[in-house]
């Protein structure tokens, strides 16, 4: 199996800590740089064929929802903890939409599962 590519897009152009995660789990992850990077989330998904994605800003929607919208990727919005992030992997979700999270504990969660949840492919 392959390492799962996870694109970081956060409203406030951050995202390291969450990079920092999912490089501890396995994944590699591509933190999109530049406010509003949010709004890149689907763009930045479809040009590297990525396998999931992770918006942030304040609703925890506006990307998750633009990526689904442009690209049709399964998407969910206004994620407020790890959990329902890992219940969202777990129900196929390839596009996740979080309040501000930038945190090594979701980034490695969200790859274990994803890899957990990939295992046989």
């Amino acid at each position: 199996m392959t390492k799962p590519l996870v694109v970081i897009g956060h409203r406030m152009g951050q995202g390291n800590k969450v990079k920092t995660g999912v490089e501890n789990a396995g994944g590699t992850a591509i933190v999109i740089e530049g406010m509003l990077a949010d709004m890149k989330l689907g763009e930045v998904m479809n040009e590297h064929n990525a396998d999931l994605g992770i918006s942030f800003c304040g609703s925890g929607g506006a990307g998750a929802i633009t990526a689904a919208n442009d690209f049709g990727y399964e998407a969910v919005d206004h994620l407020r903890s790890v959990d329902e992030g890992v219940s969202a992997i777990k129900n196929g979700k390839q596009v996740l939409g979080f309040g501000f999270m930038d945190t090594e504990e979701l980034g490695e969660q969200l790859t274990k599962t994803w890899l957990e949840v990939h295992s046989d492919e």
